[in-house]
């Protein structure tokens, strides 16, 4: 049997995908689905439809893609449409204050850390980066500030000591879908939504990841460069130099101990390169070269052997 509530959905990337099909499978009305343009992506640049959009069109669920919704005219169209609640997670816009008044519940953010900590663009690239040890869901009742809306319910999730932005978006996403499923029966029975204000102390920013933040500078510690390998994994990935070709360190590990100077391979075998860093090293397990798929160390060292001299130097050096 259908539920009562109409929803609309906000979102773009695969994280928030999850929470859409989960919303589709507990059978709620999806009257609408609004998510980014399609993007080239590829070496080909063809546009490419977002994980949002792909799920909405095998369910046949009308779409807008806006490219802004910073003014009226842009927003009027879709505010005509009855909503009960808009549902957003990832979206990539910011809600202007005719679309955040536009539900009978307003619009409710699945945040992928506990708020106030990480508000923005990349939640859980800045945990990582920060050596976090734990992080969660924060479903938020959204205002007009950039994450400050008040909390509805939170979701506390531990941060493994080898974990990649790619396996904690994973989990993140499936726990943000449990979330705000949960949410939305509690709306449907309760016709309200309890909120909490956010605290004062300890809100943090998470700017997007910035280019230049994915090179990987040697003089580092091995403990900075081996979070900023996992912090960009899968996308846009740690780059590097070795032997003047920029490429993708896809996974690697810290070490303790001497090892020169930042940049030189002190060893490299099937077992991994070791790379001296600032303090102690890094060891590298899986590499990309431009244009190619991930490989083990084992399988570049077999088509690529490394000179004597050989050391990797910043990307951008």
């Amino acid at each position: 049997m259908a539920r009562k509530l109409r929803i609309g959905f906000a979102g773009t990337p695969q994280f928030a995908a999850k929470a859409l099909a989960a919303i589709l499978d507990a059978r709620y009305d999806v009257a609408l689905v609004l998510t980014r343009p399609d993007r080239p992506q590829g070496r080909g640049l063809q546009r490419t439809p977002s994980p949002v959009k792909v799920l909405a069109l095998d369910h046949g669920l009308p779409i807008v893609q806006p490219s802004s919704l910073s003014d009226d005219a842009a927003s009027a169209p879709l505010v005509s449409i009855s909503l009960d609640v808009l549902v957003v997670a990832a979206f990539g816009l910011i809600l202007p204050r005719m679309v955040l008044d536009w539900p009978r519940y307003g619009c409710v953010n699945i945040h992928a850390s506990l708020l106030p900590r990480w508000r923005g663009a990349a939640p859980i690239q800045r945990a990582l980066l920060a050596g976090d040890t734990e992080t969660g869901i924060s479903i938020m009742q959204m205002d007009a500030g950039l994450d400050t809306g008040p909390v509805i319910a939170k979701r506390v999730l531990s941060i493994g000591s080898r974990e990649t932005a790619g396996s904690l978006g994973e989990r993140l996403a499936a726990e943000g879908a449990k979330a705000i499923i949960a949410t939305l029966c509690e709306l449907e029975s309760q016709e309200r939504l309890p909120t909490t204000p956010q605290p004062l102390q300890g809100a943090s920013y998470a700017a997007k990841v910035r280019s230049d933040e994915t090179d990987l500078d040697w003089t580092e510690s091995a403990t900075m460069i081996d979070r900023k390998v996992r912090a960009f994994d899968p996308t846009p990935g740690a780059t590097a130099r070795l032997e003047g070709e920029a490429i993708k360190i896809r996974a690697a590990e810290p070490l303790e101990g001497h090892y020169g100077r930042p940049g030189t391979i002190a060893r490299a075998d099937a077992a991994g390169i070791v790379v001296a860093a600032g303090d102690g090293a890094v060891v590298v397990r899986e590499i990309q070269r431009a244009g190619g798929k991930r490989m083990s160390v084992a399988a570049f060292l077999a088509g690529h052997p490394l000179g004597a001299d050989a050391r990797f130097d910043a990307a951008r050096a």
